[in-house]
């Protein structure tokens, strides 16, 4: 099934794309934008959802100056019992930092597979800031393999201060 899109955000690396999936907050980071009857709404001002409106201007100053702390309500996702401790852990990555798959498994106790699962079912990415997470010797993944998803990763992790990743 194709997203309904209810807003979109402009970034230097494509677009952020942002949904209901029924009472829960979705994003997407996209490499252009989703054709037009893929969009509920476009402009913020008739976006009719006040979570989705939140997200939209947060990330909006995000991409301006990475040091935004997202508002708490924007945390919000279903998930099991286990996918909740591991977006907490990385939700508690301060800025310009990153921790190994293998660092938050061990902090969690369990495995750094179970971890990269566990990123990539995070419907909130940048929110929940999973590109923080790395492999012990390289960048990782990011955005379950899509081609551009590395990419992504790399600039996210630059805006936000973090060297060794840039060129790899």
């Amino acid at each position: 099934m194709i997203p309904q899109y209810e807003a979109l955000v402009d970034a230097p690396f494509g677009v952020v794309a942002i949904a209901m999936q029924g009472n829960q907050l979705a994003i997407d980071l996209l490499l252009e934008s989703p054709p037009q009857e893929n969009l509920q709404f476009y402009h913020p001002t008739v976006i009719k959802n006040s979570l989705v409106q939140q997200a939209c201007e947060q990330i909006q100053q995000y991409l301006k100056q990475a040091n935004l702390q997202f508002n708490s309500a924007l945390y919000q996702q279903q998930g099991t019992a286990f996918q909740q401790r591991v977006w907490q852990a990385i939700a508690a990555i301060p800025l310009g930092q990153v921790a190994t798959y293998g660092q938050i498994a061990n902090q969690i106790g369990s495995g750094p597979r179970a971890v990269a699962n566990a990123c990539g079912a995070n419907h909130i990415p940048l929110i929940i800031p999973c590109h923080r997470v790395v492999a012990k010797n390289g960048i990782g993944g990011f955005m379950q393999g899509k081609d551009y998803g590395l990419s992504f990763k790399r600039w996210l992790l630059a805006h936000e201060g973090v060297k060794g990743y840039s060129h790899e």
